[in-house]
């Protein structure tokens, strides 16, 4: 089970959004590298990386920032947001990256998100951002008619490596992850699922051990870390098993 430390990028900083709001921005670091440096020696793995401008905008914005990112650290390093095209995924897989997360381009070209898995093989997530279970796209600006286990299960059998599932609602606000929607969906698909939004305490961290949650790869947390309500070294050494919070620490958060 993996803990994907987020870094989200924004005009070249490190920031994080309420709701996906990008009017509702607190920045947390101006220099992304530094904070990417800083999850590695603090133990984690993975590097979670969403260029949000890019999102938006529909091309790489904060492409100088995602590169001072890889040159900073060792962790492999997955980016979404504003991912669109064959030579732009390429081009991101000979700079580093270990995979590239494909969002709107999924809902809108899924037959492209299919010859990139080809292409690709094992380099290639979908990002599922939903809305009331409505997936949204666009950088979550626009919502679609397509439900979340609708769409996730066009990909089956084409060789995605993971999805990564956001609920908006949840995202940014430290209200504890849809741990109902996104085991429903990790039980409705053969691809590993990623949970995202509204990781908020070690609570949640134990709840990734449980074991109705076994099927998922991990989930990602962003403002719980940043703020310090979650501790790195202990959140690591449960997903280890090499600790166990009080029993009263535990919430049901489903």
């Amino acid at each position: 089970m993996i803990l994907f430390p987020a870094i989200d990028l924004k005009d070249g900083q490190c920031v994080r959004l309420k709701l996906g709001d990008m009017e509702q921005a607190t920045v947390y670091n101006d220099d992304p590298a530094a904070q990417a440096r800083v999850f590695e020696e603090q133990g984690f793995e993975w590097l979670h990386v969403v260029d949000l401008n890019g999102a938006f905008e529909g091309q790489s914005v904060n492409g100088a920032a995602v590169e001072g990112i890889l040159k900073a650290t060792k962790n492999p390093v997955q980016l979404g947001g504003g991912i669109r095209t064959l030579a732009h995924i390429e081009s991101w897989l000979d700079k580093g990256l270990a995979r590239v997360i494909l969002g709107t381009v999924a809902v809108r070209e899924p037959e492209l998100v299919k010859k990139a898995c080809k292409a690709f093989p094992g380099k290639v997530a979908v990002g599922i951002d939903a809305r009331g279970g409505k997936v949204a796209v666009e950088g979550w600006a626009e919502a679609s008619e397509l439900g979340v286990i609708e769409l996730a299960k066009q990909f089956e059998g084409a060789g995605v490596a993971a999805i990564i599932y956001t609920d908006i609602d949840r995202d940014g606000v430290l209200a504890g992850i849809n741990w109902s929607s996104t085991i429903d969906l990790a039980e409705a698909v053969s691809i590993p699922v990623i949970a995202s939004g509204g990781l908020a305490s070690i609570a949640d961290i134990v709840r990734m051990t449980m074991p109705d949650a076994a099927k998922l790869e991990g989930a990602i947390s962003g403002r719980a870390l940043y703020d310090g309500r979650i501790d790195p070294a202990e959140a690591l050494a449960v997903l280890r098993g090499d600790a166990k919070p009080q029993a009263a620490m535990f919430e049901d958060r489903s």
